[in-house]
């Protein structure tokens, strides 16, 4: 059986194409997220003095890669598997 060839219903389409907009604004949210934790010194909003700032560019790099990711999956459109 070749389940990659399965059609979808108009339901199923739908989805598909629901899940995928949501995963690319929320992947440009987590993206601009880890910038602005990476760079929050250059942005200046007074958060300086009360942010540790290794601590803020470590998890500034993890919401950067996972924006990637979920601009990825946004893109591969994968969402039913068998």
């Amino acid at each position: 059986m070749d389940s990659q060839k399965k059609e979808f219903s108009e339901r199923e389409k739908g989805l598909v194409r629901m899940r995928s907009i949501m995963d690319f604004a929320m992947g440009t949210l987590w993206l601009g997220m880890g910038v602005f934790l990476i760079f929050f010194k250059k942005f200046d909003v007074g958060l300086q003095s009360r942010l540790n700032d290794p601590m803020m560019k470590v998890f500034g790099g993890v919401c950067l890669l996972y924006g990637i990711f979920r601009l990825y999956r946004g893109y591969k459109k994968n969402y039913f598997r068998s």
